[in-house]
């Protein structure tokens, strides 16, 4: 008895989400076309990063080669990008990578997906509010910071903010006001912060080609000196002492130099994801979607390339201000008005990164709460807006707070773990769905045909076309040469197993260059036999995973190069997570005990899936009702078969 409630506990915890995928079916308002989302993905991906990022990059990473930076950070962004774009066209529905992990791996891995999802849009939301603050403050004489700092200073050094930024809460309240609202007017105010800092950045392009010179990214040593002469304000001896120039010339700090600036570059795309979000508030998500996360990666890429190139080209690379980059570029050919125009489009950059920023937030909240694993009241919709009020207000409420009290300079890097992770377990769900007999826009293609058909039948019918090999017994000759043309279950597993081995390979790959890199550097054989021999195990590992028979299931969008763009996809990731430093996994930690606590003392036990499982069993006494029928809410469905009555992780109190 005990063992067999075990089992059952652990079946719940990577319990998966049956989605009804009807276009038709949504508690928002389908009121978003192609060109919203673009905008959207713009202004979330391009924001203050363009006018720091650039300049401290160049400075002490890469020089001129910060281009390439951007181009190696923009592909490996790409590869996250396709494999989001194919489960928007597969899962048109709200909650991102959270769904797709619920719907693929299950429900403990998809709560630890969105709780972190919800950390880098927290964190996100509040840090770029302080900069906004920060930056209006700038033009106005720092009055901001003098008041506060008299009259309200917070003396907690290392824990607190040295003042509490008011104008930043101010910035998130209004903003909060806004998007709850409605979707359509945030989304034209977006359009029009998104468009002025796109015509700010042309303009810096066009301005850094005209006035730009060749030679300095052509520079030497002797050019060094010589600069620096006719420049008063750059101490020489003072720069030499803590930094180093490098060697020159277009690539001055090798190639190392470009991997370890295209490291950091690789955060100035992050954003896109929140068009993920929007599965049920746009007219044609299956093909808006990835056309939209696709064409705002391009866009973004251009105007960084454009951006770092022309800065580079207008004054020396060394010389770059670390802070603020594009004002002191343009001091230094002579244009000073150009400032203001520099400013104006920052502002409306950060404006639209902070848009970016808690527009997905409530989002990921409402779909967690509508599944049950967070509380209830904030998946309720606003009937005039047809926004999830109550998650908007609580989660700007929340950012708010943060912003008000913390500096966040220590916290920032917890958003690249959340989103990072996100980015890796959407390219696992790829790969594993891709080669699964059951898939779940099946049901969205018979319900297109079939208002009365349920998913029981899709299941059923997916599964019949590997029916005459499900009785195979498993061989080796079937890892490398499987004999049927359509997935099986069997072939299924294979992958899910493989799948597994690719993580925790992936994982000890990064883990031994990370630590070993001297090591790695130097050629010893202590960490170059383990590292050959992980490589030799993951193109192993590979080939079975594409020797399997593949979905022939149609979808407006595919990932294409499976299963090694999915695969590169996740090595990246995963990369980049451990370049972070030990107290980040230590606060991130922290954040996931928190989560724990929430999911093990509420969520397992109100999740629909858990409500659903139950009904499923009934209907296996003898129930007449169908498991989930499409065109119907859920709880309309769970209501019908008296799934209201107490449930456990375990099944009813009387299972139990």
């Amino acid at each position: 008895m005990i063992c067999q409630s075990v089992l059952n506990f652990g079946q719940q915890l990577f319990r998966r989400k049956v989605v009804s995928v009807d276009l038709k079916e949504s508690r928002l308002s389908r009121c978003l076309n192609t060109f919203d989302l673009v905008a959207l993905g713009v202004g979330s991906t391009l924001g203050a990063g363009v006018y720091v990022l650039a300049g401290a990059v160049a400075r002490e990473n890469a020089g001129p080669a910060i281009v390439l930076c951007f181009l190696i950070a923009a592909l490996a962004s790409v590869l996250a990008g396709l494999c989001y774009g194919e489960f928007g066209a597969r899962v048109p529905k709200t909650g991102s990578a959270y769904l797709y992990s619920y719907v693929t791996v299950g429900e403990l891995l998809a709560f630890i997906t969105g709780w972190n999802l919800i950390l880098s849009y927290v964190i996100g939301t509040s840090s770029v509010a302080r900069a906004w603050s920060a930056t209006f403050d700038e033009l106005i004489g720092r009055q901001i910071e003098k008041f506060c700092t008299a009259h309200m200073s917070m003396k907690f050094p290392g824990v607190l903010a040295s003042y509490p930024d008011i104008f930043a809460v101010l910035i998130i309240l209004v903003l909060t006001g806004l998007l709850s609202f409605g979707v359509k007017e945030s989304a034209m105010v977006n359009k029009v912060f998104t468009c002025v800092n796109v015509l700010v950045l042309g303009f810096v392009i066009v301005a850094g080609f005209v006035k730009g010179s060749i030679k300095n990214w052509q520079l030497s040593e002797k050019d060094f000196n010589a600069t620096n002469l006719t420049q008063p304000d750059v101490n020489i001896t003072s720069v030499e002492n803590s930094w180093n120039y490098g060697t020159g010339g277009f690539m001055p700090y090798g190639f190392a130099g470009v991997l370890s600036g295209a490291a950091t570059c690789f955060y100035a795309f992050v954003g896109f994801d929140c068009i993920a979000t929007t599965g049920e508030e746009v007219k044609n998500p299956q093909k808006a979607i990835p056309i939209g996360i696709v064409a705002s990666l391009l866009i973004c890429f251009v105007a960084y390339f454009g951006v770092s190139a022309a800065l580079t080209l207008m004054m020396p690379y060394y010389m770059l201000d670390q802070n603020s980059p594009l004002p002191v570029a343009f001091k230094h050919v002579g244009w000073y008005g150009a400032r203001y125009a520099v400013a104006v489009g920052s502002l409306c950059a950060l404006s639209t990164s902070l848009l970016g920023s808690m527009f997905p937030m409530p989002r990921v909240i409402y779909a967690m709460a509508d599944d049950g694993l967070l509380f209830k009241d904030l998946a309720k919709v606003s009937e005039r807006s047809k926004t999830p009020l109550i998650a908007t207000i609580s989660s700007g409420a929340v950012a708010a707070l943060m912003a008000f009290l913390f500096d966040l300079k220590d916290l920032v890097d917890l958003m690249s773990i959340g989103t990072l992770l996100a980015y890796s377990l959407v390219a696992a769900c790829v790969l594993v769905l891709r080669y699964q007999p059951d898939q779940p826009n099946l049901a969205y293609q018979m319900a297109c045909t079939n208002d009365d058909i349920d998913i029981n039948e899709s299941v059923s019918t997916s599964d019949s076309q590997g029916a005459f090999l499900e009785d195979e017994k498993f061989t080796l000759k079937f890892l490398v040469s499987p004999q049927n043309t359509e997935p099986t279950r069997l072939s299924g597993s294979i992958v899910n197993v493989s799948v597994g081995f690719v993580g925790l390979l992936i994982i000890s790959l990064c883990c031994l260059t990370t630590i070993g890199q001297e090591a790695l550097v130097q050629g010893q054989a202590s960490v170059v036999v383990p590292l050959a021999f992980i490589i030799l195990a993951l193109l192993v590992v590979t080939v079975i995973i594409w020797r399997q028979p593949e979905s022939k299931t149609k979808l407006s969008f595919k990932v294409p190069f499976l299963p090694v763009l999915p695969i590169l996809s996740i090595f990246v990731n995963v990369y980049l997570m451990m370049q972070l430093d030990k107290g980040t996994w230590i606060r991130f930690a922290v954040w996931m005990v928190i989560g724990f606590i929430i999911y093990f003392a509420y969520g397992i036990w109100n999740s629909t899936e858990a409500a659903a499982t139950v009904a499923d069993k009934r209907g296996e006494n003898g129930c007449s009702h169908p498991t989930i029928v499409l065109n119907n809410e859920k709880t309309a469905f769970l209501e019908e078969v008296g799934a209201s009555d107490s449930v456990t992780p375990w099944g009813t109190e009387e299972e139990a």
